[in-house]
């Protein structure tokens, strides 16, 4: 279930409603089944525009939908929506006979149509087919670019029963160069976009994460506990890792990196005192707030990143908190001993150890009874797992903790939607495009 801010959701949803108003003067002699796969195809080009403005990262992108995180997964969703748009566009006849021939321009950009078509449905069949390693992903989600490019053409081109001039084009032309200049954007080099130097301080293995600690090289980044940020190390793709500090004064950053692919595996092996990195940020909105109640936190495996940095923030005039912190075992709980540290300092922080090992599986009611808290005026926060997330957000709502006080952040842009499904649809629409447009003409 997505968490995105209403006002982004109601502006996307009146920027891809709005076309409507002018589609009953259009010129369509009657044939309303055009007209509406015409409509198709200009919802898919205003939804395509706003995931490249989602994948910029900008600043109002956060304002607009609710943190980055729930930009993301707001970006994958409407990224399929725009897939059925375009199947919808291109299934039903969209030829409007009328209107003349066809000169070779606009037959070039039915050639491009198509190319946008099958090259954006495969690239979202990658995208949701989570077992293809990240950073394959990631360059062929580059391409979604291009074939947006491909699309625009192809309706700047077309015919099309109204003049590119007319209040729909230039409505419709507006989206096409927003999402032109946002692809464009994301294609400079980091120096070219907002970013930070550091350099790697140190290094050091607690439990079955790598503690890495950075410098900066010139203005540091600001950010707030509990926020994350982009790191590129020297040749790599920009990955997210949460700040797992409090602000320092001389600027230094800490994050706390677990083995979870092929990348961050490398990173354990290879990654030296003194290797260049940029960042970008900093993102979220998974901040404390005093709300004078009870506050629950839970950090499982390597989700106690951001309360750490909640911990080395929390003052003394702040509410109390108890942490529980869920691991396989002692042993593999990273950043332990600082946590015991920081409980022993603070009076307002309360550590619980949860081990699956000795303890059992972790749900609301076993936390409940070793924190000895009440529901009543609770407010849990959740970093982990999805599964784990959706047990305890179930079993929390079950004892009275309603979803407005149970937080957590998500970055799930790759999970699965059906695609079993996805891709027989995929290859059906490619097989067989002649078939399903006959029997749509029926």
């Amino acid at each position: 279930m997505m968490r995105v801010n209403p006002i982004g959701l109601l502006l996307t949803i009146v920027a891809i409603l709005l076309p409507i108003i002018w589609l009953p003067a259009l010129n369509h002699k009657g044939d309303t089944l055009a007209l509406f796969s015409q409509y198709m195809g200009i919802a898919s080009l205003i939804a395509m525009a706003i995931v490249q403005f989602i994948s910029t990262r900008w600043r109002p992108v956060e304002w607009l939908f609710g943190g980055l995180d729930q930009g993301y997964v707001f970006h994958k969703w409407l990224g399929i929506l725009s897939m059925l748009f375009i199947l919808i566009h291109d299934t039903v006849d969209a030829e409007m006979n009328h209107l003349g021939g066809q000169n070779l321009l606009e037959e070039f950009a039915e050639t491009l149509g198509e190319l946008s078509l099958y090259g954006l449905l495969i690239l979202v069949v990658i995208t949701i087919a989570t077992f293809i390693p990240y950073h394959l992903w990631r360059w062929t989600h580059r391409l979604m670019g291009l074939f947006f490019l491909a699309g625009a053409a192809h309706y700047l081109f077309i015919l099309k029963p109204f003049q590119n001039g007319d209040p729909i084009g230039l409505y419709t032309s507006a989206f096409c160069v927003l999402g032109i200049m946002c692809f464009s954007y994301r294609l400079l080099p980091a120096r070219m976009r907002p970013a930070r130097a550091y350099v790697v301080d140190s290094t050091e293995v607690t439990g079955n994460v790598l503690a890495v600690t950075l410098k900066p090289e010139g203005r540091p980044l600001r950010y707030r506990a509990g926020q994350f940020a982009f790191a590129s190390f020297v040749g790599s793709e920009p990955h997210p890792f949460t700040i797992s500090k409090a602000p320092t004064e001389d600027g230094s950053i800490r994050m706390s990196i677990a083995r979870l692919g092929d990348f961050t595996t490398r990173l354990h092996r290879n990654l030296q005192v003194g290797s260049k990195l940029s960042l970008e940020g900093p993102y979220g909105h998974f901040e404390r707030k005093n709300t004078g109640g009870q506050e629950l936190w839970i950090g499982a495996g390597v989700g106690i990143t951001p309360f750490l940095a909640w911990a080395h923030d929390l003052a003394p005039e702040d509410d109390a908190a108890h942490l529980v912190y869920c691991v396989k075992s002692e042993a593999a709980a990273a950043h332990l001993e600082e946590l015991k540290a920081l409980a022993a300092v603070k009076p307002k922080l309360t550590l619980h150890i949860h081990s699956s090992a000795t303890d059992g599986r972790a749900d609301a009611d076993s936390i409940l009874a070793i924190t000895d808290q009440s529901a009543e005026s609770l407010t849990v926060a959740f970093c982990g797992p999805k599964q784990m997330r959706q047990a305890l957000k179930e079993g929390f709502a079950k004892n009275g903790v309603t979803g407005r006080k149970f937080k957590y952040e998500e970055f799930e842009i790759r999970t699965g939607v059906g695609l079993r499904k996805f891709a027989n649809l995929l290859f059906n629409r490619i097989a067989i495009p002649e078939q399903i447009k006959a029997q749509a003409r029926r």
